[in-house]
């Protein structure tokens, strides 16, 4: 019985083993995610939209610009940009969409019956 020895060259962290190949492309037709790095989507938000029509003196006069947006706010409406329109000014406010199955609750639910 003899034995051999065999030499190897020196390996880093750096280099990789094998090419990486996405193995198959996921359902929505992107390849599929490799390695430590996750797969994030936008989130699929609408908006949807309120105009105010102020005039110049309006906005600049301290008070009715913060008025409207604090009654806004309270529906929650943001405000979005001021759009210029020469001698006026448009405020324009979004808000989430709401969906249809969503309501807003006040108060405890009613009691089960059991």
């Amino acid at each position: 019985m003899s034995l051999q020895s065999t030499t190897m060259e020196p390996r880093f962290e750096e280099e990789p083993d094998e090419p990486e190949e996405p193995s198959q492309p996921a359902p929505d037709g992107r390849g599929a995610a490799t390695g430590l790095v996750p797969t994030v989507g936008l989130p699929s938000r609408e908006w949807e939209y309120s105009t105010q029509v102020l005039s110049l003196a309006q906005v600049v006069d301290g008070v009715t610009l913060v008025k409207v947006l604090q009654e806004a706010a309270a529906d929650g409406w943001e405000l979005a940009s001021v759009i210029d329109g020469g001698e006026k000014r448009v405020i324009l406010m979004r808000r989430p969409k709401r969906m249809t199955r969503e309501s807003r609750r006040v108060g405890f639910a009613p009691p089960t019956n059991n």
